[in-house]
Parts: structure tokens; C-alpha cells; sequence
């Protein structure tokens, strides 16, 4: 005990400030989590086992502004007041927990103690427990967060670990977390969920979520159990949210070749979520946004998202990046095979328009001078998830299916549960396929430059229509384009077309019975001929959120006399979860003097009331925004929007400090 403290003052030039990992690995940690929502409050008790890699005379765990008690520390397998027994408070720099002891190599320990930690700002977050009728939810957030902000755990993603977690809550709600769900304690007015993690992870990767849900479960053609959790209110929504989910893991599990490497897999939506969609191993949470129905499915859905943090199972948790050089091997690989999971849904003609429109992406940051390469770990979302999503396509139009399949298995499967680099993964590609890949490395990772041109010169010899729409440009031809509308079958082509003629389209345009290409009539056509007045107002009909949204703005601002017509006709349509076509009805509502005034009252007490934190932040940044341009945020709205200046999410939290320097 006084050899431990007197080192504690010396503590900065301890091992911590260097590659902790050359000198031990932790092997498992099992914590039992507690909480107190009043507060905010997270605390628990914390056992972990590591093994002793390097002689070496301290090591750490990290813990940020954690406090914590009744530590025991003890050689394996051994009683446990051979080595330290006491109460310490050895915190460095309120970020880590140090051990100082003359730790031998191979020698392994097991450490005890007790945590807590008052409201913690980053990684987990606890949500509309101030409001009687919120949504009350925990989650967690780890990657770029850091899990050791609620867990004591390790930060570095090169030390593997295995994470059991028992968590004790209200009896009233479910919770969710990394592993297979032993058992359930029924307490008093708790319950304590027991889960299992057979496999290390990193811990960044941990998590955990708790509020009211509901669940259903699938099977894949493995037997893995598919646990979809819903709002109990959302049950009608259930199916197109999850809508493929099914066949997406199937498809991967077999076009990986590699069967999923974790007991089974979970997804949850959860309000006010930093992100689209987050990997936890085991267990995804993702943004209650994309909780939809039927009809929003054709302009919004979780296609997407779903298949991308699926494919994050193997590539992102089976293996896992070393450092951020190399954080293509993640996200570049995530958005690839996302891709090909929706080419299996939706066809060869969505894979290759989706690669144009990624390539479209990269060339304009192209243009603004943002291109890197693939190993600058300054690099954007952008570079990190299109550009590796093409460098992985090229890789394979290169080397062949058969190679590329081989070479992707071998990799997964020497590297599983283990960190890895870009050679690692080139080294398997070359000995699949015999090929010397230098020069596609030099090209397409270690570049900065874009190689657009071979990237339009893959979709010209790949796909028809991209061909076609390659070889003639609308604003020039556009008659020739009209045409093409009326003989192609491909949504994403003839949608193009319609953007590109602008305001030059024909009445027959109106015929083609395609959402997209309405759609994109809609939010294309802003100035509205008299003569297609009749057919523009069709868009009013069309089962599409956006399509009705655009429709009724531009109506509305083109043919001031029949406001009240449009009005009535889309009054009551909601629209996706951020109430996007509402609250436009809204604000023109307002805006329309002669409309309803027995009824202003009313609609401005509604958008106000979309501003406060009982929505989601989609919700609020379009009621802040609106309100903002007909000036009319009232001290209720002002009052919120102060409130949001301290959201956990910075891009709401950012938004409303920049608005309410506007509106004072």
C-alpha cells in the first residue's frame, strides 16, 4: 500500500503515456451495472482478469472522472489479500486508474472493486427522464466516445476483451446489451439481465440500451436468432423498418463466407442517437428515425444502415483496425458489402447507379480540393466509406470474384478476433489471386488523387443506362432525353433525367408511373406552367412523403388563389418521424392570412410545441426552423432553443447556438 501511493506522484512517467498493450492484456471483464436516473448516475461492481505480457512496474485501466472503492487486486487463482487489499484513490489525471505493483511476465491477475459515475458526458446518455410523458431510454455510445466515460475499460481497440455484463433495472423496462441473455433475475421492482460474451472485443464496442420495447425474433438460414426490438406504439411499423433484414444476413453470411462470429444478433432504435447506426458487437443501435412505414419506405428506409452495421459483424469486430491509418478496412468495407446486400434486394441497376452517385460524391470533393488518400487517418466519411467502397470494387473487378471471395475469408478467418492493417489484407488478395497489387495500392489507397476516369469507365462498360446517360447531355439534347424517359425502366435513370432537364419537361413526363421520377418532377419542376398545373397537383396523391412535401410548398407559392385547397386536401398527413409535411402545413397555415383564423391559435401552439425536448432533435430543427423564417419564435420557443444549445448531439447542439444568435 505505501510502495503503491508513493509511486502515484510519478505517475506521468509511468507506462500509461506509451503502448500499454506490448505489456499486458486484459482477458475478461465482468461488471455488474447499477443506476440512479435521478441522477444521472451509473455505478456497479467491476472485476476483470489480465495477463502480464512484459516485466513491467504499472499498468492502468481507463476510467474517466470515475470514482471507485474496495479494490482488490490478486494473482489468479489465488486468495485474495495475498497482494493489495484496501480503499485507493490513485487517479492520475481523472482518466485512469493505475496499478503499481512489480508485475512479472506471464504471471495473471484478477482485480476488484466498486464504480460510479455521476452524470457522465459522453458514451452514455439518459434521455427524457425530466419529462413525465418522454421517451425514457439509456444508451451508449462508445466509438469516438470512449466507454470508459461509464465503464472502467481500455480505450485502445488493440486490447481485446471478453465483456460480460449483468445489469439491474426497473422491472418496467427491457434492456439490451452485448452477448446472449443468460438469465433474468426477478427482483423485488427490479430485474438483473445476465448477459454473455463468448469472444473478445474491443470496448469501444460495448453497449447497452434500456426503455420500453417490444421485440420479434427471425432465424437465418444458420439458426442465429434476429432479435428486432420496437416501440410498443410502432407495432404497424415493425415490418418496414425491419423490411429485409432476413434476407440481408443471410446474403452476407454467405457472401462473406465467413459464418456471422457472435451467438446473435440484436437492433434497437433509440431517440436523439449521435449517428445513423452504431456496431455494438451482437447488438446495433440505430436512429428511431428510421422507424417507418409503408409509405416512407420509398423515399427513407433502413435498408441501408441495416446492411452496413451487419457487415460491421465481421469487418470492424471480428477484425478490427489497429489505428485510424487504416479505418478504411472498416467503413470502406461496411459500405462495400451494404452495397452488394442491396444489389441482392433491388437489383444489378441500384448497384451501379448507387456507385455513380458515390462517384459523383468523390468528385465534387475532388473539386473542392478535399481528396486524400485512403490511409490518411484525417481523411473524410466521404474518402473512408465511398472511395473505399469503389477501391474494394475495383479490387474486385481486378482480381476476379473467385480470388476476392477467397482472399476476404482467409482474411477474416487468420485474423479473427485480432487487429489488423492494410497489408494484412493485400497480402491475402495477392496470394488468392497470384497478382502484385502495388500498383493498385499506389492508386487507389496511398493516393490522393481521384481516379474518376476509370471509375466512369467501370460504369460505362457495366451498366446500360449509365452508358446511355453518359453519352448525351440533357441540357443540350433534351428532346432526346424525353425520349429516353419514355423507354427506360430504371428509376434512378429516368429521375436523373428529370433533375437534368430542369424546368424543360413535357406533360407526358407526368404519365410515367415511377415514385422516383415523381418525386423528382416535385422537387424539380419549382416554377409550375400553367398548363401543367392539373397534373402537377397529382403529386399531391402519390405515396411518397417528399414527393407530397415539395408538391405542396411549390403549389402553394405558385397559385396563391387556391391555397385553401391544397391546404385542406393534405391536412393530416404527418409524414416521416420528423413531421416534415405537418409542420410545413403548418407554417403555411400561419402564413395563409384568410385560412382558418378561428384555428391560428391552435397551429402555432402545435409547432411551438414541436420545438421542446420531448421530440426528437429531427422534430425540433424543422419547428426551430420554420418558426425562425415567418419570425415567429415566440419566449417558449426561445426558452427551448437555449435548452438545445446543451444536446448531447453537436450537430443540434451547433445548430441552435447559430439560430439563436439570429433570432435575439
Amino acid at each position: 500500500m505505501k510502495y503503491l501511493v508513493s509511486l502515484f506522484f510519478f505517475c506521468f512517467a509511468l507506462l500509461g503515456f506509451s503502448q500499454q498493450t506490448e505489456y499486458v492484456d486484459f482477458k475478461r471483464i465482468n461488471a455488474s451495472v447499477n443506476f440512479d436516473v435521478s441522477q444521472s448516475k451509473v455505478y456497479g461492481k467491476f472485476e476483470c482478469t489480465f495477463e502480464i505480457l512484459k516485466d513491467v512496474d504499472s499498468i492502468y485501466l481507463d476510467a474517466v472522472d470515475m470514482r471507485y472503492m474496495k479494490m482488490i487486486m490478486f494473482p489468479k487463482n489465488k486468495k485474495a489479500d495475498l497482494l493489495h487489499r484496501g480503499e485507493v484513490v490513485n487517479n492520475c489525471n481523472d482518466k485512469k486508474i493505475w496499478l503499481v505493483h512489480d508485475f512479472k511476465k506471464g504471471q495473471e491477475y484478477g482485480l476488484r472493486f466498486f464504480f460510479f459515475k455521476n452524470n457522465p458526458k459522453k458514451a452514455m446518455y439518459f434521455i427524457d427522464w425530466e419529462h413525465e410523458n418522454g421517451n425514457k431510454q439509456i444508451w451508449t455510445q462508445g466509438q469516438g466516445k470512449y466507454t470508459s466515460n461509464w465503464l472502467p475499460s481500455i480505450d485502445d481497440m488493440n486490447d481485446k476483451i471478453e465483456f460480460d455484463l449483468s445489469i439491474t433495472f426497473d422491472k418496467d423496462y427491457e434492456v439490451i446489451a452485448n452477448g446472449k441473455l443468460l438469465d433474468k433475475q426477478i427482483n423485488e421492482s427490479t430485474i438483473t439481465w445476465h448477459y454473455d460474451m463468448q469472444q473478445p472485443m474491443s470496448s469501444y464496442l460495448v453497449a447497452l440500451a434500456i426503455g420500453k420495447y417490444d421485440k420479434k425474433v427471425a432465424y437465418s438460414k444458420s439458426g442465429i436468432p434476429l432479435e428486432m426490438y420496437y416501440y410498443p406504439e410502432d407495432s404497424l411499423k415493425f415490418e418496414p423498418t425491419y423490411r429485409y433484414t432476413k434476407q440481408i444476413f443471410d446474403f452476407l453470411e454467405e457472401e462473406i463466407g465467413v459464418p456471422y462470429p457472435w451467438q446473435n444478433y440484436k437492433q434497437v432504435p433509440v431517440k436523439d442517437f449521435l449517428y445513423a447506426g452504431m456496431e455494438n458487437t451482437s447488438c446495433t443501435i440505430f436512429a428511431d428515425s428510421y422507424v417507418i412505414d409503408s409509405i416512407a419506405f420509398v423515399d427513407k428506409n433502413y435498408v441501408n444502415v441495416n446492411a452496413h452495421e451487419l457487415a460491421h459483424q465481421w469487418f470492424g469486430n471480428l477484425v478490427t483496425e489497429t489505428s485510424g491509418t487504416h479505418h478504411w478496412l472498416q467503413e470502406g468495407f461496411a459500405t462495400y458489402y451494404a452495397l452488394l446486400a442491396e444489389r441482392e434486394v433491388f437489383g444489378d441497376d441500384y448497384y451501379y447507379w448507387r456507385l455513380y452517385e458515390y462517384a459523383q460524391e468523390l468528385l465534387e470533393q475532388d473539386k473542392a480540393g478535399g481528396s486524400t488518400s485512403l490511409l490518411d487517418s484525417k481523411s473524410s466519411s466521404t474518402t473512408f466509406y465511398k472511395k473505399g467502397a469503389w477501391a474494394l470494387h475495383i479490387l474486385r473487378e481486378k482480381v476476379g470474384d473467385k480470388a476476392f471471395k477467397k482472399a476476404v475469408k482467409n482474411y477474416l478467418l487468420k485474423y479473427q478476433f485480432k487487429n489488423v492493417e492494410t497489408d494484412d489484407f493485400i497480402n491475402e488478395v495477392e496470394k488468392a489471386s497470384g497478382q502484385d497489387l502495388s500498383e493498385f495500392v499506389e492508386n487507389w489507397l496511398e493516393s490522393d488523387e481521384l481516379n474518376y476516369g476509370e471509375m466512369e469507365e467501370i460504369l460505362y462498360l457495366n451498366s446500360i443506362s449509365i452508358k446511355q446517360y453518359l453519352q448525351y447531355n440533357c441540357k443540350e439534347t433534351p428532346e432526346v432525353c424525353k425520349l429516353f424517359l419514355l423507354g427506360q425502366n430504371n428509376s434512378f435513370y429516368k429521375a436523373r433525367i428529370v433533375k437534368d432537364l430542369g424546368n424543360n419537361i413535357s406533360k407526358s413526363t407526368f404519365l410515367i408511373d415511377d415514385v422516383k421520377v415523381r418525386q423528382a418532377i416535385a422537387k424539380t419542376l419549382t416554377t409550375i406552367p400553367s398548363e401543367l398545373k392539373t397534373d402537377y397537383e397529382s403529386l399531391l396523391d402519390d405515396k411518397s412523403y417528399i414527393t407530397i412535401e415539395a408538391a405542396l410548398y411549390n403549389l402553394w407559392a405558385n397559385f396563391p388563389q387556391e391555397r385553401h385547397k391544397y391546404l385542406n386536401k393534405t391536412n393530416g398527413i404527418q409524414g416521416f418521424s420528423d413531421k416534415n409535411v405537418r409542420m410545413l402545413w403548418l407554417t403555411l397555415a400561419l402564413v395563409t392570412e384568410d385560412f382558418e383564423t378561428e384555428n391560428k391559435k391552435t397551429y402555432f401552439d402545435e409547432l411551438i410545441d414541436y420545438t421542446s425536448p420531448k421530440y426528437g432533435f429531427e422534430s425540433r430543427i424543422n419547428a426551430f426552423r420554420y418558426l425562425s423564417q415567418i419570425q415567429s419564435c415566440n419566449d417558449a420557443c426561445k426558452e427551448n432553443l437555449q435548452q438545445a444549445t446543451n444536446h448531447h448531439n453537436w450537430q443540434f447542439s451547433k445548430f441552435a447556438k447559430e439560430l439563436l444568435k439570429t433570432i435575439k
